[in-house]
């Protein structure tokens, strides 16, 4: 990342619209009976239905997803007491912050209040506005009492993210390091330098994962915080050590684990010496670390070293944990943030260290793979999986801790947690959940040397969707399995040294042998996994197929048409796109295969696309595209298309569908109220596109200019299940078209 300067800054809070947060509305608001219901007179129903039942406050307000992120600016980052006008741009990235990573409103609040006991009185007087209190930048020690007091008045979560944030993301850290090392976490030497809120905060946190109290040391400014010392708040002195250490120096001998929550250069390199082997070094301090990464592995090799930068490894940010501990706090109407549940946040993200971290981390970060170890104990701050993670493990805590007024199932609460992630999240995973729910059908990956390849068939295995397949040298295969740090066991076929090939090759010269097809020639294609995979379907030894991540896309197609040729319905193969805009979903097509089909391929497309919209339950609504509308300009080709529409409906006269049209007409309802209103379609959402440029031109501009998403392209037609990949594909993708090819499998 190349270096960020003051007018990037500025330019970045300036330009359009000041700063960096809105109020939207949720609701319609474009008629007479829209205003009276979102006023006067209908919102007194509203107002009474509240006042017949509190708890009904989070069903008809915002309360229930809207968290009040509250400074005084008192301890603004590392930057001090600058007061609460220059604490608002935290404030709003803070905001930023909740809403991007977990869907969670904020109005940040900015107070001219300066002792505990006003902080506490205005916090108390906006309670009721809000689902949540985070309060940030508050100094220390004012915000323990805060905190506190606030939490005891209110009957709702309040939370000093300077406080528990660093605690929660660097304690799953330290769970993850002492896996690590073998280490117990009650046998643990810690030491942490500095004890402002976060430090205090985090040392507790410590104790309730199983750290003892009396094996922690931690200094302030003015050195080691010791039994004895007259300068100590009740905070401090919760920590004060009997052991005879009196500089960190001496304080780091035999300790295994050193929190740095203080200032640039607090630790020398060479008083790691000290440390146990295998030392866990923590060094938060932004953005110069208490000891540079490079400077502690050069005296301590066998460290593990996490810094707040993102360019270090294992960096302990913040953004890990509040979103998602205000997600599931707020879910299940929670009155209080526990200790459970910040120690569920904690294990939450351990655990998710230890699974796969998918392709658009690692591009996020420059990287081409990741795995749990040294070099990462803590997930990456920008992985999307932590709210499927956190939240749900919050939730659930906050229910069996008995501070939850809502009860949910948790299973059915991560699938609305995906939908928050936006609708192609939410059509994938229909995919993919279709796909675990039926039969477990067995799927050839036939790229199966493939890094990603072999990442997105462990993932196929291990979420239920198919028995996956991998073609390839097996010992090139599990050495790539072993690297990547998997705990994958799959079928693997080498079709070079297969006992099958033989019967492969008979098999394909008699099917093809009057088509130019020699024996010999059989035998050489039967060493080409795009021959062999296919003929392995054909055999009966698998039930589906997925290839095409190293090859064009006519490569994959066709020896599958060679092979199977079209479906006994059909008699046509094209390819379609699932385009998510804006929360709708599309299906584009023929963006593929025909590339200037006749009426009757066009017809036999729609078919085919509407019979596939409705395995996703989507209700179709078909649209045969052209530049014109309804005989307004007469021409051959969009002739073409109005004939298509005639043949689909008397084959298929249950299919929703008109045309020639034009795309506006067909996705813009009023379009067609106003001057089409005898058509039978209106916001159509299977779009039949009159030629292949056609399509493939709108589907990727359309990816490309907007933030629309495409999952695809799907193969419709073939005689078995065989679907291609594209080769910009990352293992989500590969994920995705497994589960089409495994539906495609069980439907059949």
């Amino acid at each position: 990342m190349s270096e960020i300067t003051r007018q990037d800054v500025l330019a970045y809070h300036t330009t359009g619209r000041p700063g960096k947060i809105e109020v939207s509305p949720t609701k319609s608001l474009t008629t007479q009976r829209d205003l009276s219901l979102a006023y006067s007179p209908g919102v007194a129903e509203a107002v009474k239905y509240i006042d017949e039942e509190p708890i009904h406050i989070y069903e008809v307000t915002a309360k229930s997803n809207l968290v009040a992120v509250v400074s005084n600016g008192t301890a603004i980052l590392g930057l001090g007491n600058l007061g609460p006008q220059a604490s608002k741009p935290v404030m709003e990235g803070k905001g930023v912050l909740f809403k991007r990573f977990a869907d969670v409103d904020v109005f940040d609040i900015e107070i001219d209040a300066k002792t505990p006991e006003e902080i506490i009185a205005a916090v108390k007087a906006i309670a009721p506005t809000f689902g949540g209190i985070n309060l940030e930048d508050i100094k220390a020690p004012e915000c323990f009492e805060v905190e506190e007091r606030l939490k005891e008045m209110l009957d709702i979560p309040v939370f000093h993210d300077d406080q528990h944030g660093t605690a929660i993301i660097s304690g799953a850290a330290m769970l993850n390091a002492c896996e690590l090392t073998g280490r117990n976490i009650e046998d643990l030497n810690v030491v942490i330098i500095g004890a402002g809120a976060a430090a205090i905060a985090t040392g507790n946190f410590y104790v309730t994962l199983g750290v003892k109290r009396e094996n922690i040391i931690m200094t302030d400014s003015r050195g080691i915080i010791y039994d004895g010392r007259d300068d100590l708040n009740k905070y401090k002195a919760a920590f004060a050590t009997k052991k005879p250490a009196r500089t960190i120096e001496e304080a780091l001998v035999g300790a295994d684990f050193v929190l740095g929550l203080a200032v640039a250069g607090s630790i020398k390199a060479e008083w790691l010496k000290g440390m146990n082997p295998d030392p866990v070094i923590l060094a938060m301090a932004n953005p110069t670390p208490e000891v540079m990464p490079e400077e502690a592995l050069a005296v301590r090799p066998d460290a593990i070293i996490g810094t707040g930068r993102s360019d270090y490894n294992n960096q302990v940010n913040n953004v890990l944990g509040f979103p998602f501990i205000f997600r599931g706090a707020l879910d299940v109407y929670a009155k209080n943030i526990t200790e459970d549940m910040k120690v569920a946040a904690a294990q939450a993200l351990a655990d998710l260290t230890k699974e796969d971290v998918p392709d658009s981390v690692l591009s996020a970060y420059g990287l081409s793979s990741l795995k749990f170890g040294r070099e990462y104990i803590i997930p990456k701050p920008l992985d999307p999986r932590a709210l499927l993670w956190v939240a749900p493990a919050v939730a659930k805590a906050a229910i069996d801790s008995g501070v939850a007024r809502r009860q949910i199932d948790i299973e059915e609460y991560r699938t609305q947690l995906i939908a928050r992630q936006g609708r192609g999240r939410t059509v994938r995973n229909f995919i993919v959940n279709t796909a675990r729910l039926g039969e477990k059908k067995r799927i050839v990956f036939a790229e199966g040397r493939e890094q990603k390849v072999i990442r997105a068939a462990a993932q196929v295995q291990d979420e239920g969707i198919g028995e996956p397949i991998l073609l390839g040298d097996e010992a090139a295969i599990r050495s790539k399995i072993a690297e990547l740090g998997l705990n994958f066991e799959p079928t693997i076929v080498d079709y070079n040294s297969s006992a099958k090939v033989d019967a492969y090759r008979d098999r394909f010269f008699e099917m093809r042998h009057r088509k130019g097809v020699t024996l010999e020639k059989a035998e050489s294609l039967m060493r080409d996994h795009n021959y062999f995979g296919p003929m392995m379907v054909h055999m009966g030894d698998a039930d589906a197929l997925v290839s095409g991540i190293t090859h064009e896309y006519p490569e994959v197609l066709r020896p599958a048409l060679q092979i199977f040729g079209t479906r006994s319905d059909a008699s046509i193969v094209c390819g379609l796109y699932l385009i998510i805009v804006k929360d709708q979903v599309y299906v584009f097509t023929d963006a593929t295969v025909n590339i200037d089909p006749d009426a009757e391929t066009l017809s036999e497309i729609a078919i085919l696309a509407n019979d596939f919209a409705k395995t996703l339950g989507i209700d179709p609504r078909v649209a045969m595209l052209s530049f014109s509308n309804f005989g307004s300009t007469r021409h051959p080709l969009s002739d073409k298309v109005a004939n298509a529409v005639d043949l689909i409906r008397d084959r298929r006269p249950d299919i929703v569908v008109d045309g020639e049209m034009q795309a506006d007409s067909a996705v813009v309802a009023e379009i067609i109220d106003e001057r089409y209103p005898f058509s039978q379609v209106k916001n159509a959402n299977v779009l039949v596109f009159p030629s292949l440029d056609a399509a493939n031109v709108s589907y990727k501009l359309l990816t490309r200019l907007t933030d629309a998403t495409a999952i695809g392209p799907i193969l419709l037609g073939v005689g078995a299940p065989i679907h291609v990949l594209q080769a910009g594909d990352d293992v989500e993708d590969i994920v995705a078209m497994a589960a089409v090819a495994a539906m495609d499998a069980q439907s059949r």
